[in-house]
């Protein structure tokens, strides 16, 4: 089996998905935009061959360098870089070559874009936040009479929290309206809520055969918008009525072989003509995993690699996940420019035998990351919260 992976270096924790791949026994061939020097020991000794491709976005270099691979190893099965900014490429690639595992560019199009998604999570039974495409001054003063300010503008097919406008009344609708914008926006009434979201891996049948649930108490968006420093945890343990649920919009979305993380809402306010406060609504969903380092955050939940059960996946080997329900992984992280109480060595002393990591992150994440980040490991909220409040 040939398998072509993008981007194998970036972000860090990639390389484990490689070097799982190769010991099940995938050829597994990367394409990445730093030299092979420069790679982690662990990247070049799984790597069958990598090829150096200075810009990633030209396409007529990758399909060049995916013509090459392919007359030297033969067809290849798969293209992945399972990152969110590289999908669309992944998709035109595997039309190109005519590969049959993976989302082809109608497909990806349908599943990535926030308006068309909507129908996915309908067709599972979860409702979602309603919404219009921005056209007109007009059409959105006609949806703010129904919903309500505030309203939350975003890029149809935007990621993350870029280029976001949370506007809170009619003389910032209508400065938003006096923008030009080169891609279609999605309009969306705000709900009052923190974000939870259910991640894991989707066999070939779309059956999920690894899962976890983050929960996010400060949304991604207003961290950016704020400078807010931000914290989030992962368990695989889950209330089973949200398991159930994760699991049919898997199936609606049809995720075949691949990783996702799927984002929900939990309403801590009613919302008139949506729902009562408890209610989870559909956020979106990201078919990839998550961004950052969270793919490790998800592995301390768990006593079998997350890699490797991806790795599984692929080959169709048989996963059997066994967690351990009182493990608890929290990321809290900080920014620079935050004067905080506590210095880092204060932070170690207090928690060092709980803490797994400290690293600071690429500047790519640091917008909506911060700039440095702890893992720490409990067995009960209780620790955590206090993990939380004195990482301040």
């Amino acid at each position: 089996m040939n398998y072509i992976f993008i981007s194998p270096n970036f972000p860090k924790t990639y390389p484990h998905f490689v070097s799982e791949l190769r010991n099940a026994g995938v050829n597994v061939l990367g394409i990445g935009d730093q030299p092979f020097a420069s790679l982690s020991d662990e990247l070049k000794s799984s790597l069958t061959e990598y090829c150096f491709v200075s810009d990633l976005n030209r396409v007529d270099w990758m399909i060049n360098t995916i013509s090459y691979l392919q007359s030297k190893y033969g067809p290849i099965d798969f293209i992945e870089s399972n990152n969110e900014y590289w999908l669309r490429n992944d998709a035109t690639y595997r039309e190109w070559f005519n590969i049959q595992n993976g989302m082809r560019p109608a497909d990806l199009a349908i599943r990535q874009k926030k308006s068309t998604m909507k129908k996915f999570f309908k067709h599972a039974g979860v409702k979602t936040a309603r919404y219009i495409m921005v056209s007109s001054l007009k059409k959105s003063l006609t949806f703010v009479k129904e919903v309500g300010y505030p309203v939350f503008a975003k890029p149809d097919a935007g990621v993350g929290a870029s280029d976001t406008f949370k506007i809170s009344n009619e003389q910032e609708l209508r400065e938003f309206h006096k923008n030009t914008f080169s891609e279609p926006y999605i309009m969306e009434e705000f709900l009052e809520g923190y974000i939870t979201s259910f991640d894991g891996i989707a066999d070939a049948k779309s059956k999920v055969v690894m899962c976890f649930n983050e929960t996010f108490p400060t949304p991604i968006a207003e961290v950016v918008a704020k400078n807010k420093d931000v914290y989030y945890f992962a368990k695989s343990r889950m209330d089973e009525n949200f398991y159930k649920m994760g699991c049919k919009v898997v199936k609606a979305f049809k995720l075949q072989q691949r990783c996702f993380h799927i984002e929900f809402f939990v309403l801590t306010k009613d919302k008139e003509g949506l729902g009562k406060k408890g209610d989870v609504v559909a956020l979106e969903a990201n078919l990839r995993s998550p961004g950052g380092n969270t793919s490790d955050l998800l592995n301390l939940t768990s006593n079998i690699s997350y890699y490797k059960a991806y790795a599984d996946v692929i080959v169709g080997n048989k996963v059997c996940p066994v967690f351990d329900s009182n493990r608890i992984a929290v990321s809290v992280n900080r920014k620079k420019e935050i004067n905080y109480l506590h210095s880092n060595h204060e932070i170690e002393q207090l928690f060092g035998e709980h803490i797994v990591e400290h690293d600071t992150y690429p500047e790519a994440f640091r917008a909506a990351m911060g700039d440095e980040y702890y893992f720490g490991v409990f067995t009960n909220d209780k620790d955590v919260k206090t993990f939380v409040h004195e990482r301040e």
